[in-house]
């Protein structure tokens, strides 16, 4: 049943951040790059605001039915990274807002600070056409910085609640 599958995933998340949020924020190599992760993330939002990107976006989704944030797309979602949103104050939603569109798709676009990396490095071809390459490339570099950043604080997470497991156990 593909509509439980998220909401497994969000329980997860919810859980390990019930778990080992203060853990993890305790933790100064996480917390160090959670507030990293954090300023990065408002830089490329920052950009595509900026840029005309995150305009373009919006008009595509809703004057022309948008496309690539359809549903679906949230299966790329791991619980490590729900619980980074969480722990960047993000609050999962327990149903999508649009039926045919991504479970974490709101009315002001994702409603996530850290997306997967396909929702991320995503440029249709519209958007490369109407954006200046100047621009684009820029964008690419910001984002580039900080889907290094989140995948590298993904694995830290990911192996320090894996370890943390293995501590606990009798």
């Amino acid at each position: 049943m593909k509509p439980a599958y998220i909401n497994q995933k969000i329980a997860i998340a919810h859980d390990l951040y019930d778990k080992w949020a203060g853990t993890l924020e305790e933790n100064s190599a996480i917390a160090a790059q959670i507030r990293e992760l954090s300023a990065r993330l408002e830089d490329s939002n920052s950009f595509s605001l900026r840029s005309g990107v995150s305009q373009a976006c919006m008009l595509c989704d809703r004057d022309e039915g948008g496309s690539c944030c359809g549903a679906g797309i949230e299966d790329r979602y791991t619980p490590e990274l729900l619980l980074i949103n969480l722990l960047l104050g993000a609050t999962l939603p327990e149903s999508r807002h649009w039926a045919n569109s991504c479970h974490f798709l709101g009315e002001r676009g994702c409603i996530l600070p850290a997306r997967d990396i396909l929702c991320v490095n995503y440029l249709c071809s519209k958007l490369k056409k109407s954006i200046p390459p100047e621009n684009l490339l820029q964008l690419q570099q910001v984002n580039g910085s900080q889907m290094e950043l989140l995948f590298l604080l993904h694995d830290r997470i990911r192996n320090f609640v894996s370890q943390e497991r293995v501590n606990r156990e009798p």
